[in-house]
């Protein structure tokens, strides 16, 4: 059975260390944000609560920023048409990728108009439904609900993979994610992500000129967490140093060929959480890293 006949899911945001989580189901008040340990299993059921419930607002608010069918790594609006972090555009035709944090799928929408082969996974039902909305199935692109941690695919089913800010930053356990994508990637394939910057942990998450003194200290890999009144986590993100980043890479059983900090561009006005021209023209706000399998 072909990686096409499977179905599946991750995780999909452009957020930060102090992202804005909706309130529980059946909940009136707003989560207490704190910073406290959180293992795999209360953050994976943490993000699939947070996307199914805040997936419509998301994807009403930064939609057409993200576009139906464009590949975006991340708020600074770093175009892979123009950046070609996984190869020559004209080489994906035919390639099979994996998407991890599709969300609704729009880059995989983009590499299926290049002619790529691509799955689209994330762990939000509510993600995928508005995949499906924008034309997921239609439009040649597998739509699959899975866990980042437990792909459900053969060895060796894809040539490339990629996840502009899904799972990643929202997982307890980033090395186990990564041996999962090069178990499932051939060898020499491409496994490129995008991240919140690991900088950016020790700022307050705001656009303007509050954001720009350090708040909190750079070294302190305490989970973010958002959580109700019964102590449940409703958000959590982790936060891993620039070096812990790469010896997850390199852990994972990838080489690491290129790390990219975008710039912010002058033609980009919008701000996005505490994403800004102000910050951006100072400290990188993404990290994309671009790994192979050797």
């Amino acid at each position: 059975m072909s990686h096409e006949d499977d179905a599946f899911e991750a995780l999909d945001v452009f957020g930060g260390p102090e992202g804005t989580a909706g309130t529980s189901e059946g909940e009136d008040t707003e989560p207490e944000a704190t910073r406290r340990a959180a293992g795999e299993a209360e953050s994976s059921r943490a993000s699939r609560g947070w996307w199914d419930r805040n997936a419509d607002e998301y994807q009403q608010d930064h939609g057409t920023f993200l576009g139906d069918d464009r590949f975006v790594w991340g708020p600074e609006g770093l175009d892979e048409v123009e950046a070609e972090l996984l190869g020559p555009v004209e080489d994906l035709k035919g390639l099979d990728v994996l998407e991890i944090g599709a969300g609704a799928a729009q880059c995989s929408r983009w590499l299926a108009v290049q002619g790529a082969r691509p799955v689209a996974v994330d762990l939000s039902h509510r993600q995928l439904q508005h995949a499906l909305r924008i034309g997921g199935g239609a439009d040649g692109v597998g739509l699959v609900q899975a866990d980042a941690g437990v792909l459900p695919f053969r060895d060796g089913s894809f040539d490339l993979a990629c996840s502009a800010y899904g799972a990643v930053p929202f997982v307890a356990d980033p090395v186990k994610v990564f041996r999962e994508v090069r178990r499932v990637l051939r060898p020499g394939g491409r496994w490129v992500f995008s991240v919140t910057h690991p900088i950016r942990w020790a700022f307050p998450d705001e656009p303007g000129p509050e954001g720009l003194s350090v708040s909190a200290s750079y070294f302190d890999r305490t989970p973010y967490v958002e959580q109700d009144e019964q102590g449940r986590a409703v958000y959590v993100e982790h936060h891993r140093t620039l070096g812990d980043r790469v010896r997850d890479v390199v852990a994972g059983g990838f080489r690491l060929v290129d790390l990219v900090e975008p710039e912010w561009p002058a033609w980009n006005s919008s701000e996005w959480g505490g994403w800004s021209p102000l910050r951006g023209n100072l400290i990188p706000g993404s990290a994309i890293f671009v790994c192979e399998r050797d």
